[in-house]
């Protein structure tokens, strides 16, 4: 399934899609005769469900797709109709890992890393398909920068996780912008991570989240960046240094993971950085990042004020 957080008619929804539609899962549960009343007030309460909850969602989106009747007004919308947010609008955490590509690290000349590097951005950072990422006053940062990303959202509680069990934690899977002010990142012997990667709208997610069951292996997909149309990053999570159930463990043995947290895993080399010349983001750019069976994640860039 590819779940969605959704606005139509003035309303936050938790959907599915369906093709080129979108289908509201809790209004579809009360057309339904042999549905609960209803399923979850978000995604991140579907998730606290745990595999009933996810059963649940795929049983009612096969019953509306079955049931012409069902496909009317409140429950099934054109998706170029609605406003898609952020899957998770309001993760408890967002895990950040640095330097994990190998084509990353060539770009900078530096070998791969041999210890995960681990920062977090902040849940206000977060945008979802659509909104605009708002860059600082220019006396804040001049150099804002894109990364192409792959995430994965937590599932269910996680401690202690053996690397083997780490998929059974995994909800799915979604694109990840990880917007960086380089100059900011710089500053202090570059040690502001944080600070240059927390900004808000900084955090750009969606375009929704597809279930893990739909991903076989997250390590084979093509991962790009475009700029105003122009591919500026192409490479595949093949390159990855730290894999994603190896991730999911080394956090669990100091951090308790909690449904909806994003762990996103790094990018890979074509940052605007370090291109020659370097390229920074500007107003009136758009920005697209685009992973290979999870849609792509497109934001325009405005001006703060």
């Amino acid at each position: 399934m590819k779940l969605a957080t959704f606005v139509a008619d003035g309303r936050e929804r938790l959907g599915a899609l369906a093709g080129e539609t979108v289908v509201d899962l809790n209004a579809a549960a009360t057309l339904l005769p042999d549905g609960p009343p209803s399923l979850a007030p978000s995604l991140k309460a579907l998730l606290t469900q745990g595999a009933d909850g996810l059963a649940r969602a795929a049983d009612l989106l096969a019953a509306v797709e079955a049931e012409d009747e069902v496909g009317r007004a409140g429950v099934v919308f054109a998706l170029d109709a609605v406003q898609l947010r952020a899957p998770v609008p309001d993760p408890q955490k967002i895990l950040a890992i640095g330097l994990n590509y190998r084509d990353h690290c060539q770009e900078q000349g530096l070998p791969e890393p041999t210890v995960m590097t681990l920062f977090s951005k902040f849940p206000s950072a977060v945008i979802g398909p659509g909104d605009p990422i708002v860059l600082p006053p220019a006396d804040v940062t001049r150099q804002v920068d894109y990364e192409a990303e792959l995430a994965f959202m937590v599932g269910k509680p996680a401690r202690d996780v053996p690397e083997a069990e780490a998929y059974d934690y995994i909800a799915g899977y979604l694109c990840c912008n990880d917007v960086s002010a380089r100059d900011v990142q710089a500053g202090d012997g570059g040690k502001q991570w944080v600070h240059a990667k927390g900004f808000d709208t900084f955090a750009p997610l969606g375009p929704w989240l597809t279930t893990r069951d739909e991903i076989e292996d997250p390590h084979t997909l093509a991962i790009q960046s475009l700029l105003n149309g122009e591919v500026m990053q192409d490479s595949s999570t093949e390159h990855l240094v730290f894999r994603v159930p190896w991730l999911l463990a080394e956090l669990s043995r100091s951090l308790t993971l909690l449904p909806g947290d994003i762990v996103t895993t790094g990018t890979p080399g074509g940052v605007g950085l370090h291109r020659d010349p370097p390229v920074f983001l500007a107003p009136g750019d758009t920005i697209t990042v685009r992973i290979e069976r999870l849609g792509a994640l497109t934001n325009p860039v405005t001006a703060a004020g």
